[in-house]
Protein backbone atom coordinates (compact mmCIF):
# COMPACT_ATOMS: atom_id res chain seq x y z
CA UNK A 1 0.00 0.00 0.00
CA UNK A 2 1.51 3.35 -0.96
CA UNK A 3 1.71 6.13 1.71
CA UNK A 4 -0.52 8.28 0.05
CA UNK A 5 -3.87 5.59 0.03
CA UNK A 6 -2.80 4.68 3.35
CA UNK A 7 -2.82 8.67 4.63
CA UNK A 8 -5.81 9.15 2.82
CA UNK A 9 -7.81 6.02 4.57
CA UNK A 10 -6.61 7.12 7.48
CA UNK A 11 -7.76 10.78 6.95
CA UNK A 12 -11.02 10.15 5.78
CA UNK A 13 -13.80 8.60 7.55
CA UNK A 14 -13.83 5.06 8.38
CA UNK A 15 -14.10 2.70 5.82
CA UNK A 16 -17.69 1.97 5.58
CA UNK A 17 -16.93 -2.07 5.41
CA UNK A 18 -19.46 -4.74 7.34
CA UNK A 19 -17.94 -4.04 10.67
CA UNK A 20 -19.00 0.11 10.49
CA UNK A 21 -22.52 -1.19 10.16
CA UNK A 22 -22.63 -3.86 13.19
CA UNK A 23 -23.90 -1.65 15.57
CA UNK A 24 -26.67 0.15 13.39
CA UNK A 25 -27.27 -3.80 12.53
CA UNK A 26 -27.65 -4.96 16.01
CA UNK A 27 -29.84 -1.65 16.93
CA UNK A 28 -32.23 -2.86 14.00
CA UNK A 29 -32.19 -6.59 15.11
CA UNK A 30 -32.98 -6.07 18.70
CA UNK A 31 -35.68 -3.44 17.59
CA UNK A 32 -37.35 -6.09 15.32
CA UNK A 33 -37.02 -8.49 17.80
CA UNK A 34 -38.57 -6.24 20.49
CA UNK A 35 -41.85 -6.17 17.92
CA UNK A 36 -41.83 -9.50 17.41
CA UNK A 37 -42.15 -10.72 20.65
CA UNK A 38 -44.28 -7.72 21.54
CA UNK A 39 -42.58 -7.18 24.95
CA UNK A 40 -43.09 -11.20 25.88
CA UNK A 41 -39.78 -11.61 26.27
CA UNK A 42 -36.62 -9.11 27.50
CA UNK A 43 -34.18 -8.50 23.96
CA UNK A 44 -33.06 -5.32 25.20
CA UNK A 45 -29.44 -6.83 26.36
CA UNK A 46 -28.75 -7.72 23.15
CA UNK A 47 -28.00 -3.73 23.19
CA UNK A 48 -24.97 -3.62 25.59
CA UNK A 49 -22.57 -4.94 22.97
CA UNK A 50 -23.26 -2.00 20.84
CA UNK A 51 -21.14 0.80 22.29
CA UNK A 52 -18.58 -1.53 22.11
CA UNK A 53 -19.12 -2.33 18.51
CA UNK A 54 -19.15 1.54 17.26
CA UNK A 55 -15.92 2.48 19.53
CA UNK A 56 -14.54 -0.03 16.65
CA UNK A 57 -15.51 2.02 14.32
CA UNK A 58 -16.24 5.63 15.47
CA UNK A 59 -15.02 8.57 17.66
CA UNK A 60 -15.63 9.04 20.90
CA UNK A 61 -18.83 11.70 20.01
CA UNK A 62 -20.05 9.12 18.11
CA UNK A 63 -19.81 6.18 20.27
CA UNK A 64 -21.64 8.27 22.91
CA UNK A 65 -24.24 8.52 21.38
CA UNK A 66 -24.91 4.85 20.82
CA UNK A 67 -24.54 4.31 24.16
CA UNK A 68 -27.10 6.97 25.01
CA UNK A 69 -29.45 5.54 22.51
CA UNK A 70 -28.92 1.65 23.30
CA UNK A 71 -29.66 3.14 27.18
CA UNK A 72 -32.70 4.82 26.47
CA UNK A 73 -34.16 1.82 24.17
CA UNK A 74 -33.79 -0.33 26.88
CA UNK A 75 -35.45 1.69 29.17
CA UNK A 76 -38.41 1.85 26.68
CA UNK A 77 -38.88 -1.61 25.84
CA UNK A 78 -39.03 -2.24 29.91
CA UNK A 79 -41.70 0.31 30.24
CA UNK A 80 -43.38 -1.52 27.29
CA UNK A 81 -43.41 -4.80 30.13
CA UNK A 82 -45.77 -3.34 33.10
CA UNK A 83 -43.39 -3.45 36.53
CA UNK A 84 -39.88 -4.40 34.36
CA UNK A 85 -38.89 -0.73 34.33
CA UNK A 86 -37.47 -0.58 37.20
CA UNK A 87 -37.12 -3.96 38.11
CA UNK A 88 -34.10 -4.88 39.59
CA UNK A 89 -31.98 -6.87 36.60
CA UNK A 90 -33.14 -4.12 34.26
CA UNK A 91 -31.76 -1.60 36.49
CA UNK A 92 -28.24 -3.81 36.37
CA UNK A 93 -28.56 -3.72 32.46
CA UNK A 94 -28.75 0.22 32.72
CA UNK A 95 -26.02 0.45 34.60
CA UNK A 96 -23.64 -1.95 32.32
CA UNK A 97 -24.93 -0.60 29.19
CA UNK A 98 -23.73 2.51 31.00
CA UNK A 99 -20.18 1.26 32.16
CA UNK A 100 -19.92 -0.09 28.84
CA UNK A 101 -20.74 2.94 27.11
CA UNK A 102 -18.16 4.66 29.20
CA UNK A 103 -15.60 2.59 28.74
CA UNK A 104 -16.24 2.25 24.96
CA UNK A 105 -15.77 5.79 24.61
CA UNK A 106 -12.71 5.93 26.27
CA UNK A 107 -11.30 3.31 23.91
CA UNK A 108 -12.66 5.36 21.09
CA UNK A 109 -10.77 8.21 22.02
CA UNK A 110 -7.52 6.29 22.28
CA UNK A 111 -8.46 4.85 19.23
CA UNK A 112 -8.30 8.64 17.85
CA UNK A 113 -5.21 8.92 19.22
CA UNK A 114 -4.02 6.44 17.90
CA UNK A 115 -5.29 6.96 14.35
CA UNK A 116 -3.49 10.67 14.79
CA UNK A 117 -0.19 9.09 15.67
CA UNK A 118 -0.40 6.35 12.70
CA UNK A 119 -1.16 9.73 10.42
CA UNK A 120 1.55 11.97 11.36
CA UNK A 121 4.28 8.59 11.42
CA UNK A 122 3.05 8.19 7.63
CA UNK A 123 3.85 11.17 6.91
CA UNK A 124 7.06 11.40 8.14
CA UNK A 125 7.80 8.25 6.43
CA UNK A 126 6.47 9.25 3.00
CA UNK A 127 8.45 12.45 3.17
CA UNK A 128 11.42 10.53 4.05
CA UNK A 129 11.41 8.29 1.02
CA UNK A 130 10.25 11.05 -1.06
CA UNK A 131 13.80 12.53 0.35
CA UNK A 132 15.70 9.41 -0.02
CA UNK A 133 14.09 7.59 -3.28
CA UNK A 134 13.39 10.90 -5.20
CA UNK A 135 10.46 10.44 -8.08
CA UNK A 136 12.50 9.22 -10.92
CA UNK A 137 12.55 12.27 -13.88
CA UNK A 138 11.15 11.50 -17.22
CA UNK A 139 14.43 13.39 -19.07
CA UNK A 140 17.83 14.08 -17.60
CA UNK A 141 19.59 15.84 -20.90
CA UNK A 142 19.78 12.96 -23.50
CA UNK A 143 18.48 10.25 -20.97
CA UNK A 144 14.48 9.23 -21.02
CA UNK A 145 13.84 7.33 -17.77
CA UNK A 146 11.21 5.77 -15.58
CA UNK A 147 11.14 3.44 -12.41
CA UNK A 148 9.44 2.12 -9.25
CA UNK A 149 10.21 1.84 -6.04
CA UNK A 150 8.42 -0.88 -3.53
CA UNK A 151 9.11 -1.76 0.36
CA UNK A 152 8.79 -5.49 0.86
CA UNK A 153 7.58 -5.14 4.55
CA UNK A 154 3.70 -4.69 4.46
CA UNK A 155 2.92 -1.55 5.29
CA UNK A 156 6.38 0.70 5.21
CA UNK A 157 7.54 2.98 2.24
CA UNK A 158 11.55 2.63 2.62
CA UNK A 159 13.33 -0.45 2.77
CA UNK A 160 16.66 -1.79 1.97
CA UNK A 161 16.68 -1.07 -2.27
CA UNK A 162 18.08 1.97 -3.66
CA UNK A 163 18.19 4.02 -6.73
CA UNK A 164 19.13 7.48 -8.25
CA UNK A 165 19.47 9.00 -11.31
CA UNK A 166 21.06 12.50 -11.91
CA UNK A 167 22.90 14.95 -14.60
CA UNK A 168 26.07 15.52 -13.99
CA UNK A 169 29.07 16.91 -15.57
CA UNK A 170 30.45 13.73 -16.69
CA UNK A 171 27.17 13.01 -18.39
CA UNK A 172 24.01 11.28 -16.81
CA UNK A 173 24.80 8.88 -14.04
CA UNK A 174 22.69 6.40 -11.90
CA UNK A 175 22.87 3.81 -9.65
CA UNK A 176 21.11 1.24 -8.44
CA UNK A 177 21.48 -1.04 -4.97
CA UNK A 178 20.48 -3.64 -2.83
CA UNK A 179 21.33 -3.57 0.70
CA UNK A 180 21.85 -6.58 2.60
CA UNK A 181 19.44 -6.92 5.24
CA UNK A 182 16.52 -5.15 6.26
CA UNK A 183 15.32 -2.57 9.47
CA UNK A 184 16.36 0.99 10.29
CA UNK A 185 20.01 -0.21 9.44
CA UNK A 186 19.45 -0.99 6.10
CA UNK A 187 17.22 2.67 5.45
CA UNK A 188 20.46 4.19 7.28
CA UNK A 189 22.66 2.67 4.58
CA UNK A 190 20.55 3.74 2.48
CA UNK A 191 20.87 7.31 3.35
CA UNK A 192 23.89 7.01 3.79
CA UNK A 193 24.87 5.75 -0.13
CA UNK A 194 22.08 7.77 -2.16
CA UNK A 195 23.62 10.95 -0.05
CA UNK A 196 27.19 10.05 -1.02
CA UNK A 197 26.34 9.33 -4.73
CA UNK A 198 24.56 12.32 -4.94
CA UNK A 199 27.33 14.56 -3.84
CA UNK A 200 30.02 12.24 -5.18
CA UNK A 201 28.59 11.83 -8.90
CA UNK A 202 28.94 15.44 -9.48
CA UNK A 203 32.79 15.67 -8.58
CA UNK A 204 34.19 12.34 -9.51
CA UNK A 205 35.04 11.84 -13.16
CA UNK A 206 36.20 8.45 -13.32
CA UNK A 207 33.33 5.87 -12.81
CA UNK A 208 35.57 3.75 -10.52
CA UNK A 209 36.60 6.40 -7.95
CA UNK A 210 32.83 7.48 -7.42
CA UNK A 211 32.41 3.77 -6.13
CA UNK A 212 35.17 4.07 -4.30
CA UNK A 213 33.55 7.12 -2.16
CA UNK A 214 30.52 5.38 -2.13
CA UNK A 215 32.29 2.30 -0.28
CA UNK A 216 33.97 4.98 2.19
CA UNK A 217 30.61 6.58 3.01
CA UNK A 218 29.16 3.24 4.21
CA UNK A 219 32.55 2.96 6.39
CA UNK A 220 31.77 5.72 8.11
CA UNK A 221 28.02 6.61 8.37
CA UNK A 222 26.38 2.96 8.37
CA UNK A 223 25.55 1.45 11.83
CA UNK A 224 28.47 0.26 13.74
CA UNK A 225 29.07 -1.61 17.32
CA UNK A 226 26.22 -3.77 18.88
CA UNK A 227 23.73 -2.28 16.85
CA UNK A 228 25.37 -2.44 13.36
CA UNK A 229 25.78 -5.69 10.62
CA UNK A 230 29.31 -6.81 10.90
CA UNK A 231 28.28 -8.00 7.25
CA UNK A 232 27.00 -5.37 5.98
CA UNK A 233 27.14 -4.46 2.38
CA UNK A 234 25.11 -3.02 -0.55
CA UNK A 235 25.22 -4.68 -4.41
CA UNK A 236 25.09 -1.91 -6.56
CA UNK A 237 25.60 -1.21 -10.27
CA UNK A 238 27.11 2.44 -10.92
CA UNK A 239 25.76 3.62 -14.26
CA UNK A 240 27.26 6.77 -16.81
CA UNK A 241 25.79 7.89 -19.89
CA UNK A 242 28.60 10.30 -21.12
CA UNK A 243 27.34 13.15 -23.49
CA UNK A 244 29.91 12.86 -26.29
CA UNK A 245 28.51 9.20 -27.27
CA UNK A 246 25.91 6.24 -27.39
CA UNK A 247 27.13 4.44 -25.07
CA UNK A 248 27.04 3.75 -21.27
CA UNK A 249 29.76 2.96 -19.12
CA UNK A 250 29.11 0.38 -15.93
CA UNK A 251 30.73 -0.34 -12.65
CA UNK A 252 29.22 -3.74 -10.85
CA UNK A 253 29.27 -3.93 -7.56
CA UNK A 254 27.78 -7.92 -7.74
CA UNK A 255 24.64 -6.76 -8.25
CA UNK A 256 22.53 -8.44 -11.30
CA UNK A 257 23.81 -7.44 -14.60
CA UNK A 258 21.63 -4.73 -16.65
CA UNK A 259 19.36 -5.55 -19.80
CA UNK A 260 19.25 -4.06 -23.14
CA UNK A 261 15.59 -4.34 -24.34
CA UNK A 262 14.94 -3.59 -28.11
CA UNK A 263 13.59 -4.34 -30.71
CA UNK A 264 15.53 -7.46 -31.49
CA UNK A 265 14.77 -8.79 -27.93
CA UNK A 266 16.57 -8.53 -24.78
CA UNK A 267 19.75 -8.76 -23.61
CA UNK A 268 22.20 -9.16 -20.94
CA UNK A 269 25.21 -6.42 -20.67
CA UNK A 270 28.35 -8.41 -19.67
CA UNK A 271 29.92 -6.88 -16.55
CA UNK A 272 33.24 -6.80 -14.69
CA UNK A 273 31.57 -8.19 -11.15
CA UNK A 274 33.44 -6.76 -7.95
CA UNK A 275 33.05 -7.30 -4.55
CA UNK A 276 29.74 -5.66 -3.30
CA UNK A 277 30.44 -1.92 -1.61
CA UNK A 278 31.25 -2.51 1.60
CA UNK A 279 33.47 -5.15 0.83
CA UNK A 280 35.45 -3.18 -1.11
CA UNK A 281 38.38 -3.70 1.35
CA UNK A 282 38.94 -7.56 0.60
CA UNK A 283 40.11 -6.89 -3.08
CA UNK A 284 42.65 -4.35 -4.47
CA UNK A 285 41.74 -1.49 -6.07
CA UNK A 286 41.35 -1.45 -9.72
CA UNK A 287 39.46 0.24 -12.97
CA UNK A 288 36.79 -2.55 -13.57
CA UNK A 289 34.76 -0.02 -15.58
CA UNK A 290 32.98 -1.98 -18.65
CA UNK A 291 31.71 -0.20 -22.09
CA UNK A 292 28.68 -0.90 -23.78
CA UNK A 293 27.59 0.29 -27.10
CA UNK A 294 23.29 1.54 -26.92
CA UNK A 295 20.66 1.90 -29.96
CA UNK A 296 18.55 4.53 -29.37
CA UNK A 297 16.12 2.22 -29.73
CA UNK A 298 16.74 -0.07 -26.92
CA UNK A 299 15.99 0.69 -23.38
CA UNK A 300 18.45 -0.39 -20.01
CA UNK A 301 16.47 -2.46 -17.46
CA UNK A 302 17.65 -2.21 -13.83
CA UNK A 303 16.40 -4.23 -11.14
CA UNK A 304 16.85 -5.80 -7.51
CA UNK A 305 16.67 -9.26 -6.68
CA UNK A 306 13.39 -8.44 -5.55
CA UNK A 307 12.34 -8.93 -9.02
CA UNK A 308 14.23 -11.55 -10.41
CA UNK A 309 13.47 -13.99 -7.24
CA UNK A 310 9.97 -13.73 -7.68
CA UNK A 311 8.71 -17.35 -7.30
CA UNK A 312 5.57 -18.93 -9.30
CA UNK A 313 3.89 -21.64 -7.77
CA UNK A 314 6.52 -23.89 -8.92
CA UNK A 315 9.17 -22.42 -7.50
CA UNK A 316 10.88 -20.70 -10.87
CA UNK A 317 12.20 -17.64 -10.43
CA UNK A 318 10.57 -14.50 -12.61
CA UNK A 319 12.75 -14.90 -16.02
CA UNK A 320 13.30 -11.17 -16.61
CA UNK A 321 15.33 -11.16 -19.39
CA UNK A 322 12.93 -14.12 -21.36
CA UNK A 323 9.94 -11.89 -19.95
CA UNK A 324 11.38 -8.69 -21.28
CA UNK A 325 12.09 -10.17 -24.76
CA UNK A 326 8.52 -11.44 -25.39
CA UNK A 327 6.98 -8.81 -24.53
CA UNK A 328 8.89 -6.29 -26.55
CA UNK A 329 10.44 -7.82 -29.12
CA UNK A 330 9.42 -6.44 -32.49
CA UNK A 331 8.38 -3.09 -30.85
CA UNK A 332 10.12 -0.08 -32.71
CA UNK A 333 11.24 1.98 -29.96
CA UNK A 334 9.80 0.65 -26.67
CA UNK A 335 9.09 3.13 -23.83
CA UNK A 336 10.78 3.32 -20.60
CA UNK A 337 7.59 4.00 -18.80
CA UNK A 338 5.98 1.16 -20.24
CA UNK A 339 8.67 -1.10 -19.76
CA UNK A 340 8.80 -0.85 -16.09
CA UNK A 341 4.76 -0.97 -15.73
CA UNK A 342 5.15 -4.06 -17.63
CA UNK A 343 7.94 -5.37 -15.57
CA UNK A 344 6.18 -4.65 -12.42
CA UNK A 345 2.74 -6.04 -13.32
CA UNK A 346 4.50 -9.04 -14.78
CA UNK A 347 5.99 -9.72 -11.96
CA UNK A 348 3.34 -9.31 -9.16
CA UNK A 349 1.38 -12.05 -11.79
CA UNK A 350 4.06 -14.54 -12.04
CA UNK A 351 4.35 -14.44 -8.14
CA UNK A 352 2.46 -17.34 -6.40
CA UNK A 353 2.41 -15.55 -3.07
CA UNK A 354 3.03 -12.21 -1.46
CA UNK A 355 6.82 -11.42 -1.37
CA UNK A 356 8.31 -9.31 1.73
CA UNK A 357 11.21 -8.90 -0.32
CA UNK A 358 12.07 -5.25 -1.61
CA UNK A 359 11.57 -4.48 -5.16
CA UNK A 360 12.75 -1.70 -7.75
CA UNK A 361 13.19 -0.98 -11.22
CA UNK A 362 14.99 1.64 -13.49
CA UNK A 363 14.91 2.26 -17.15
CA UNK A 364 16.87 4.58 -19.11
CA UNK A 365 17.28 4.46 -23.03
CA UNK A 366 18.82 7.28 -25.34
CA UNK A 367 17.08 10.14 -27.48
CA UNK A 368 16.75 9.10 -30.70
CA UNK A 369 18.92 11.54 -31.76
CA UNK A 370 21.48 10.25 -29.96
CA UNK A 371 24.12 7.63 -32.10
CA UNK A 372 26.19 5.20 -30.70
CA UNK A 373 30.02 5.19 -31.73
CA UNK A 374 31.14 3.60 -34.65
CA UNK A 375 33.28 0.63 -34.31
CA UNK A 376 30.88 -1.98 -33.43
CA UNK A 377 27.73 -2.92 -31.25
CA UNK A 378 29.31 -3.76 -27.73
CA UNK A 379 32.42 -3.37 -26.44
CA UNK A 380 32.73 -4.88 -23.41
CA UNK A 381 35.95 -3.32 -22.26
CA UNK A 382 37.76 -1.41 -19.51
CA UNK A 383 37.71 2.41 -19.21
CA UNK A 384 40.14 4.52 -17.15
CA UNK A 385 37.08 7.33 -16.83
Amino acid sequence: MSGRHLRSELRGPTLRGWVWWLPLVAVLIDIAAEFIVRGREPVSFLLVAVPALAAATRGPLGTALSAVVCLGLQMWMAARRPGHFDEQHHVALYAATALIGIASVALAAQRERTRQHLIRANSVAEAMQRTLLRPVPRRLGPVRAAGFYEAGEGGTLVGGDLYDVCETPFGVRAIIGDVRGKGLGAVQTVAAVLGSFRVSAHEWQSLSALAARLELSIARNSPAGDDGDPELFVTALVLEFPPDGGEVRIVDRGHPPPLAVGPHGARRLPTAPGLPLGLGGLAPDGDDTTVHLLEPSEVLVLHTDGVSEARDADGVFYPVLERLGQRFSGERTPDPEAVVSFVRTDADHWSAQADNDDRAVLALSLDAGTSPRQGGRDTGGADGG
